[in-house]
């Protein structure tokens, strides 16, 4: 299950996809539609998150930072005779 790290209650934006930027802040982008291209990214709020190796960091339906686990899966290649 996911965790929260951080309570922002971020209200979002129709047309507009949210992420966590390399600073570990949360920053916004015209999602590209069509012929449309995207537009630039634009911090909206600055939180700091120190992400750690092996986990998904996103944000939810409340507007908060959370994070799961990530889970390794696929299936095993077979080897050559």
């Amino acid at each position: 299950m996911a965790e929260k790290v951080v309570k922002l209650g971020i209200k979002r934006q129709k047309g507009y996809l949210y992420f966590i930027d390399k600073k570990g802040d949360v920053s916004c982008a015209k999602m590209a539609r069509g012929n449309k291209k995207g537009g630039n990214p634009k911090k909206v709020e600055a939180c700091g998150i120190k992400k750690k190796k092996g986990y998904l960091y996103f944000i939810d339906k409340k507007g908060d930072v959370c994070c799961a686990k990530m889970k390794v899966g696929g299936t095993k290649k077979k080897k050559k005779r």
